[in-house]
Order: C-alpha cells, then sequence, then structure tokens
C-alpha cells in the first residue's frame, strides 16, 4: 500500500510549500509582514518551518532537548531563507496576477491527473484521505500549484526569456577557461615487476641482486623477441596489473610520479624500459600509446559554452530581478527579528557565487 504521508510530501515539494493550514477560525493572526498589503503571518511562517524541517529530513527530539535548545539553532538557519523566499514568492504571484496569469481548470485536472498516476492513487477517495492526512484541502492545493506556475511563468517571461548569450561573451568565456576545454596529455603503460622480498629491517643485498637479475632477463627475452612483453606481465610479473596483461592507464602525464615521467620522456609506442629500481623492486616499462594535449574547438564547445554563460547570467539576472520587485514594492515590517533575519539572508544571497 502507498504510504500517503509521503504521497503528500512529494506533493508538496513539487509545490514548494508544506502542508496548508486546515481552515482556520476567526482569530487574531499576528502579522509578521506586509507587501504591497499582502500579509505573511507567523502561522505562514511555521508552515514552512515544518516544510523545511521535514524536506531536509531533520529530526527534533523533543524529549531529550526540553529547553527546545536544537529546535532553536535549526530554526536560526532556516526562517531567514524562507523569509526572503516567502517576500519574493508575494512579489512574484503579484507581478505574474498583473500580466494576468492564472491557473485554468483544465490545468489544473492536469496537474491532478499526473500526480495520481505518478503515486498510483486509483481512484478519487485514496486521493482525498491522502490530502487530508496532510491537512490540506483541495482550494489550498489549487492556490499553492497556481502561486507555483505563476512565479514560474514569470521567470521564464520576464527574465530568462530575455537572456541571451552573444559571440563575444562566448569567446571570452572560451579564452579564459581554455583549460576546462583541454584534455591534458596522456599515457598508456604495460609494466613487468619483480619484487624484492623484505624483512622491513635492512636491504639483503643478495635478495636484491637476485631480483635484478631476474628482471634482466625478463627484459632480455622480450629484446630477442623470444615472447612478447605482454605474455610475460601475465606470467611472470608480480604486479596488480598482471590480471591485465600488465596493462596500466591511460593516466595524465601530469598524474605520473617524477621518476617514472623522467623515465618515459623520449620513449616512443612501443619502445621497452630498461629495468629500474622502483619502491616496489625491479621494474619494465613498454610504451603503448602517448596522447598529444587536445584542445575542443571553439566552435565544437559553442554550445556547452553557451549553457555555462547563460547559468552565470541566469543568476545575476534573476537577482537584479527581485531586487528591483523589492526595491519598488511597500513592505512593511511588523517584526524586527524576523526583518533582521531577512536582511541577512538577502546579504548572503547577493554575494553568493553563480551556481
Amino acid at each position: 500500500m502507498t504510504n500517503k504521508s509521503t504521497i503528500v510530501g512529494a506533493i508538496l515539494v513539487v509545490v514548494g510549500l508544506t502542508a496548508a493550514a486546515t481552515v482556520r477560525a476567526e482569530i487574531i493572526e499576528q502579522i509578521l509582514v506586509k507587501v504591497n498589503g499582502e500579509i505573511f503571518t507567523k502561522s505562514d511562517l511555521e508552515q514552512r518551518q515544518v516544510a523545511a524541517l521535514r524536506q531536509k529530513g531533520q529530526q527534533i527530539d523533543l524529549k531529550s532537548d526540553p529547553s527546545n535548545q536544537q529546535l532553536r539553532k535549526a530554526l536560526d538557519e532556516i526562517t531567514p531563507q524562507i523569509m526572503v523566499e516567502a517576500v519574493d514568492e508575494m512579489l512574484l504571484v503579484q507581478r505574474g496576477k498583473e500580466l494576468g496569469y492564472k491557473l485554468s481548470d483544465e490545468q489544473f485536472k492536469g496537474v491532478l491527473d499526473n500526480i495520481k498516476k505518478e503515486n498510483k492513487l486509483e481512484n478519487e477517495e485514496q486521493f482525498q484521505a491522502a490530502l487530508k492526512a496532510e491537512n490540506i484541502t483541495m482550494v489550498d492545493l489549487r492556490r499553492n500549484l497556481e502561486r507555483s506556475m505563476i512565479v514560474q511563468r514569470v521567470q521564464q517571461n520576464e527574465v530568462m526569456g530575455k537572456i541571451g548569450v552573444s559571440e563575444d561573451e562566448a569567446r571570452r568565456h572560451y579564452d579564459s577557461h581554455l583549460n576546462e576545454f583541454t584534455t591534458p596529455q596522456s599515457i598508456t603503460l604495460r609494466e613487468i615487476l619483480v619484487t624484492v622480498p623484505s624483512d622491513g629491517k635492512a636491504l639483503n643485498v643478495g635478495v636484491d641482486e637476485a631480483a635484478k637479475t631476474k628482471a634482466e632477463e625478463i627484459r632480455e627475452r622480450v629484446a630477442k623477441g623470444v615472447e612478447t612483453f605482454e605474455k610475460l606481465a601475465a606470467e611472470v610479473s608480480d604486479a596488480p596489473s598482471k590480471a591485465n596483461a600488465g596493462l596500466i592507464g591511460p593516466i595524465s602525464l601530469n598524474d605520473l610520479a617524477a621518476d617514472l615521467r623522467q623515465m618515459v620522456d623520449g620513449m616512443k609506442p612501443g619502445e621497452v624500459s630498461p629495468v629500474t629500481r622502483m619502491t616496489r623492486g625491479y621494474q619494465i616499462y613498454k610504451l603503448e600509446v602517448l596522447t598529444t594535449a587536445q584542445t575542443m574547438p571553439f566552435e565544437q564547445a559553442r554550445e556547452q559554452i553557451g549553457e555555462r554563460v547563460f547559468t552565470d547570467k541566469r543568476k545575476a539576472e534573476w537577482q537584479r530581478y527581485l531586487e528591483k520587485l523589492r526595491t519598488q514594492a511597500i513592505i512593511e515590517w511588523k517584526n524586527p527579528d524576523v526583518k533582521k533575519a531577512f536582511e541577512a539572508a538577502v546579504k548572503v544571497q547577493a554575494t553568493a557565487p553563480p551556481l
């Protein structure tokens, strides 16, 4: 059986709000802020706080924290951003209504059908039960869906649809981020390792010489063409790469250890290195493939560049648009602490790097 609480939680995540409160009795609400006459109350804030905590999966154990320190800390962290989102949402919805945006009956029905289908709600009774479990009415749901739709349309038509990326902007981004469009030079090797057994104390010269002699004999067999490097790597190597016939890579040349980089410098594909003493013992390398650095041409990277530049511009333009709406609005704060939280979050938002 489908978990109804989870279902409605998913609906609310899409909408961007927690479960709306049931129809309230005629009580005096504590108003926190008025935005062009539209009010945002303490109850509205509490609903969003609950939603934010649930969406983060944050569990507050009130029994073990009678002074509510955990809860207070959590609320202090989430409330500033909640207030920014609440005020901006009111401004965007107001602007959308000025532009004539609204959710039609047909659109609302289509959204409901999708919700039911995605959550496998087979009949209206199951859907209503899921809403009831979260204390949300059909009126509340429609209101929230409409507000979400209006915000999206304002964002698209007033900001995103007007953003373009010129050829000069794309070229400047390409030139200043050339390394991001360049695949570094890489190398593919095969190795044969003859380990030098050690007891962790002094080096046993005899053991070391025996390992060196064995490695030189293996290289001689390769050099004479008696057996292939791959065959010997699979049969006699002590390295883990033995399972792949000694194959290692491709590896960026920049990631190679200094001593190995020095060894392979000047080698050509197919060449075999001298026997070399390494940390693990005596090793022989064969250079399989050496690729040169490749830079993606501007024309080939143009679409990718456009997406990057658009993303950077989107955040900047969106913030400017919101700041303009805030400046033009009549915002009346009724609670100094909430106002302080809002202003702190706006400051952080303005200095945040592009997404």
